[in-house]
Parts: C-alpha cells; structure tokens; sequence
C-alpha cells in the first residue's frame, strides 16, 4: 500500500457521516432506556429518525412506528421498521466508507447481485418466540434487563438452533443473551454498550422476520480454483469461535483473481480460550493445515455467495507451500472485490485485506501507529488474538503488514493478520495461523501442557455423560 493511498485514506470522512451516526445513537440511548417509557429526548430521537427517512420507502412504517411508541403502543411492525430504519442508515454509512476505501486504493468491487425470491413459506412460531423475546427487551430497555427476562431467551435459541436455516439467529441471540447476563444488573453499569447491544437487537429483529430463513447454499455460484490465504481473523465469543479466513481465488477457468473469504466456527464456553480454541476446529483439517503450513489450497466446487465462500474441507486439498506477502504483492491489487450482502453493510464490517510495507510504527497514546509518507493509522493491537503468535512488541519491531483495513469510532484502523518483523536480530514472517495445527512456540506449548486440554476433558466429561443418559433403561 504506497504512502498516497494511505493518505487518501485518513485524509477525511464522507460528507454527511457525523450526522447518519448521530441519529443512530439517538435511537440506541432510546433503547438504553427503553421504549415502554419513552422521555422527552427519546421522542425527539425517533421523530428526527422519521424525518430523516421520509424520502424514502421506509417514510411511512417508520413514521407510524415512531409516533405508535411515544404513544405508549410498541409492537413487532413498530420494532421491524425501527430495526429497517437503523440498518438502513448504518447501511449507508457502510457505503460510503467502503466506496472511500475503494477509491484510495484503486480497488474494482463487483456490484451485488440479489437472490431469487423465497418461496413463500408458513408462519414460523420459533421466529415468533424470537422476536417475542426481543420486544420485550427493547421494552425493558438495556438498564431494566433482569435474570428472569435474560432466562427467558433460552427457548428461543434452543427452538431455533434445532433449526439449520435459524442456526444465525440462535447464535446471535444466543451471544447477546450471555453478554447481558455478563454485565447484570445493568443498571449498575457506569457505561451501557449501547452501540454493540443494539447491533445485535436490529439484527436479530431483521433475522427474526418471517421469510428471512437463511436460503443456504443451493442458490450460490460454485467455483473451483486455487485459493491461496492471506490471513485468518479470529472472532471469539464465550459462546462461539469462528476464524474468517482472507484469501485470494485464481478461478481454474482463469480471469481476474478474486478477493474471498471463508469462515468455520464452533460452539464453546468461556473456559476455553487461548490456543486451545483452534481443537475446536479439527473437523476441518485441511483448511487448518493450510494455515500452519502457509499453503494453497486446490478447491472444488465451493459455493460461494458475494465473497464469502461456503466450505467444504472434502472438497479442498492442500497445494505448494505460498508466501501470503508475495501473493499479496503480485495479486493483491489486481484482485476483484465483491459487495457485502445487505445485511452485512455495517461500517463495523468493514474488512479489507491489504498489503503495507515499508513503514515505521511510532507509540502515541492511544496505542500503536504505522507511519509511512506522512500518513498515519492506527494498529488495532486489541484485535490480537490470544490463540495465535501475533502480538504488541512483534508490531513495534514490523517493517511490512497483511492485514485488515477496519473503521471503528471514527477513524480508520489496521487490523494485523501477519507480519515481517525482526526478532532476536533475524527477518521472521509470523501469521495469526501459524498455531492452527499446533503451537510452535515452546515456551507457550510448555504453558499450555502445564494448564491442560480443556477441551479434550470437557469432551471426555460430554461423552461420559451421553455414555450414561442412553444407558439408562
């Protein structure tokens, strides 16, 4: 990434996003407080939401919606509209920022193609029970939320993960549930979350619609190729693990490469974290090998939706060893994006992979920065992930970065994947995947053997118990 893109980068922010960001938040403290009492600024928070949607498809619904819940009457449409509104503006600002991106580094986006029509499907009564749940915390309120409202999720996450075209909702739910139980009474908290809580209730809201089972897989595109990663972005939950991996396809019919992604996840608990995480993943060995191993990989047949690939590890087998920096160097720029899908258009979903060399990193007081050409952007070292061998001093000590292009309050933030970095007097590239078939390091696999696998005895103590559960008459 050369000094001018970067510049054009950080230079300054697309017309009209302070305002786009400030209606957002009027409706999120609404939602702190809750909408079953609803005060003078909150009113005035939804009716500057109406108006500024009123040129719009969603004027009406959200004018009713507004002026229903000042009124005292909140119902699912009511929540539905608001949910529309709010994912609507941030979809914008999504835009916005990404065309921004798009244009400092010259880089060509496929435009999104839309899916055909669901069939028209029955009234789902576990999507009923979901966005029962949901009203009533938007009611409540994020500081009203109890331990009986918080119990009460279980029965909808249970319905809808026994459902495969609901398993997004029931996770989602399921994570927001448990971040709220974490942090009850929330009425003590000095500081609510209200941006993130509030992503995951529109979300949630908009999953919940009738019609919005997810379609998977028997529409997509299928492509075979050689996909070669660049990195792998760690996103951790106490309920949840999933590795997105970045990468770049070179279609088997040739053409442009093309700029994917693919993502594995796993269920967890919150005891297991570190590099164990990555044994939650061994039934895709292949992609995990790949990772450690730095190698292509020759795949199949993937479906693949936009730019995120569906996988499949029997359909995918390892290739020639690959330098992620080179690949990155050569390919990268030529490398055709695609559009997110709708409902990923958030500027926190921002992602993209980027190739900087060359810099210096200077300490300021809010963390980390790279230099280069008189452009500076923060480093995200917060987003280093325990499982791998990324870490703080590793970034100060870099020359050269593959990494992810994020926007988070404010400014633009690079995420590192992996870096060329100087250690004990000698060049090393050090990956976030480089422990994905095991720890390298001695000094962290000597730790790890002292603390125990986790994981192995909560499957030992699982499987005791299924042992036990059908042996009884």
């Amino acid at each position: 990434m050369l000094a001018n893109q970067l510049t054009n980068l950080t230079g300054g922010q697309p017309a009209g996003l302070p305002d786009t960001l400030d209606l957002v938040a009027g409706l999120d403290a609404a939602l702190t407080g809750g909408l079953g009492r609803v005060g003078d600024e909150a009113a005035t928070a939804l009716a500057a939401l109406a108006g500024a949607l009123s040129p719009t498809p969603l004027a009406e619904p959200v004018a009713e919606a507004a002026d229903g819940i000042v009124a005292g009457a909140v119902t699912e449409q009511h929540l539905a509209a608001l949910a529309g509104a709010r994912s609507a503006l941030l979809g914008a600002a999504h835009d916005a920022l990404l065309a921004q991106l798009d244009n400092a580094l010259g880089r060509d986006r496929a435009p999104w193609s839309a899916l055909p029509p669901a069939p028209s499907a029955p009234v789902s009564p576990v999507l009923a029970g979901a966005r029962a749940w949901l009203q009533e915390v938007a009611v409540t309120g994020w500081r009203g939320v109890d331990h009986e409202l918080l119990s009460a999720a279980g029965t909808p996450v249970e319905a809808a993960m026994a459902e495969p075209g609901l398993r997004r909702l029931a996770v989602l739910l399921d994570g927001l549930a448990a971040e709220l139980r974490a942090c009850a009474p929330v009425a003590t908290l000095p500081q609510v979350p209200a941006r993130r809580w509030a992503d995951l209730w529109a979300r949630g809201v908009l999953l919940a619609q009738d019609g919005a089972v997810d379609p998977g897989v028997d529409t997509a595109e299928r492509v075979s190729g050689r996909l070669l990663p660049l990195g792998v972005d760690v996103h951790e939950h106490d309920t949840a693990l999933q590795i997105q991996v970045h990468g770049l396809l070179e279609p088997a019919g040739g053409g442009a490469p093309r700029l994917v992604r693919t993502a594995v996840g796993a269920a967890k608990v919150d005891t297991i974290v570190g590099p164990a995480l990555w044994r939650l993943l061994h039934a895709h060995p292949v992609l995990l090998a790949a990772l450690a191993q730095r190698r292509g990989l020759a795949v199949t047949d993937l479906p693949v939706r936009g730019a995120d690939l569906f996988w499949h590890d029997d359909r995918a087998r390892l290739d020639e060893p690959v330098d992620p920096f080179a690949a990155a160097r050569v390919l990268l720029p030529g490398a055709r994006a695609a559009a997110p899908a709708p409902l990923d258009r958030h500027p926190a979903a921002i992602a993209e992979p980027v190739l900087i060399e060359g810099y210096a990193v200077a300490e300021h007081d809010d963390g980390p920065a790279v230099e280069l050409g008189g452009a500076t952007i923060a480093v995200a070292v917060d987003r280093l992930p325990a499982c791998g061998p990324l870490t703080r001093e590793l970034v100060a000590a870099s020359s050269a970065c593959l990494g992810l292009l994020r926007w988070d309050d404010g400014r633009w933030l690079l995420q590192p994947l992996a870096l060329r970095t100087t250690v004990k007097r000698k060049v090393v590239d050090v990956h976030t995947g480089d422990w994905a078939d095991g720890v390298t390091d001695p000094k962290v696999a000597k730790a790890e053997a002292k603390a125990g696998d986790a994981v192995a005895v909560l499957r030992e103590r699982a499987g005791r118990l299924l042992r036990r559960s059908t042996s009884r008459p």
